[in-house]
């Protein structure tokens, strides 16, 4: 019997033992599933956004001269020789006309600080002044504009006046909008592609001086690689493209709210909607969940009904849901709403979260 007993307490140790071991294996497993997992959660815009500007801040190019360029508005100030002192234009070809020296003095692709050296030889040369003290500032920048359009706050024509980097531009324009896709195309014309921006994303030769370089949303944020934080210059277009969103709201699922699709024409279907917002509830009524689209033609929302029960059960085929619609999941006491279509679509924008992934 003590034998027996023996045996048994042993056989206990052992699998207490076991089951230690395999908790001290399983744990650092699951400590990194859950950091995995919370990398991956959802941000909504306001979050992006204010990681634009915390990330443009620490960023920061530091400020050297912008070269002058043709549109330029210039002073150009001679001490003590008040006739020389002037406000200049900088032509279609990138010249000024200075009086009393012949000719058209080049200046486009000069820095201030390079003019005022050859406006001062000059008017030694032409034995205007023996010991000229020149300063050249810009009053008017019109020769570096950088374009930017699509989803984001501010679409604006923004004059380049020091180096500026992709995320100061982006943080300039006060962020993106709720429907900015996953990707930033910055199209680029007549500048060799860099060291720097070699391995900035995808970048595609669309002619012989022109490059467009595509560079994902997620990458330029979450991957603290410099690399994608390119430097943008005058003439640059950069353009963030729509993706559209989709909604899904109702008690029934965990997480309501509306969800950016990556691209523009990408295929979400409501299986996929129901996972990006955390799964159903335990009180969904999944088998009366509709999908309201708008109808162009009647101005009205159409009213499509989906069985989500019967799509997990594979009765059905998987609804594809399209830009804009609102997949609505009630509960049992969200029944009396879904009655009335129109009442359970005014959420969709009052205070509802848009995330994007």
């Amino acid at each position: 019997m003590f034998a027996g007993l023996s045996i048994m307490v042993r056989t206990v140790q052992c699998v207490s033992n076991w089951l230690t071991a395999k908790l001290a294996f399983l744990l650092p497993v699951l400590l990194l599933s859950a950091h995995a997992y919370a990398q991956q959660k959802p941000a909504t815009s306001e979050q992006t956004n204010q990681k634009i500007h915390e990330l443009a801040g620490l960023a920061a190019s530091r400020a050297t001269d912008t070269p002058i360029g043709s549109g330029d508005l210039i002073h150009i100030e001679v001490f003590d020789v008040p006739e020389l002192s002037r406000d200049l234009r900088v032509s279609e070809r990138g010249e000024i006309t200075y009086p009393l020296i012949p000719g058209k003095v080049p200046a486009s692709g000069l820095t201030s600080y390079q003019l005022e050296q050859k406006v001062a030889q000059l008017l030694i040369e032409n034995g205007l002044v023996s010991h000229p003290q020149v300063s050249v500032f810009v009053k008017e920048q019109n020769s570096q504009p950088v374009s930017l359009v699509g989803a984001v706050q501010k679409p604006m024509v923004y004059q380049v006046i020091r180096p500026t980097t992709l995320l100061e531009l982006l943080a300039e324009a006060g962020g993106v909008t709720d429907e900015a896709g996953s990707v930033i195309i910055v199209t680029r014309a007549g500048r060799p592609m860099s060291e720097q921006n070699s391995g900035a994303g995808s970048i595609d030769a669309t002619g012989v001086d022109t490059q467009t370089i595509t560079i994902r949303l997620q990458d330029l944020l979450e991957s603290g690689n410099p690399v994608f934080n390119i430097h943008i210059y005058g003439g640059d277009s950069v353009s963030v493209p729509r993706a559209g969103i989709v909604y899904v709201v109702g008690a029934g699922v965990s997480q309501p709210g509306g969800y950016v699709l990556q691209s523009h024409g990408e295929q979400v279907t409501v299986m996929k909607a129901v996972a990006l917002a955390h799964g159903l509830t335990g009180f969904a009524k999944a088998d009366q969940a509709v999908i309201m689209r708008n109808n162009t033609d009647t101005g009205q929302k159409d009213m499509i009904p989906v069985h989500i029960k019967q799509i997990q059960n594979q009765k059905t085929d998987d609804v594809t849901m399209k830009s804009n619609d609102i997949l609505y999941i009630p509960d049992s006491k969200g029944l009396k709403i879904l009655a009335r279509g129109s009442e359970a679509a005014l959420t969709v924008g009052t205070g509802l979260a848009i995330y994007r992934f």
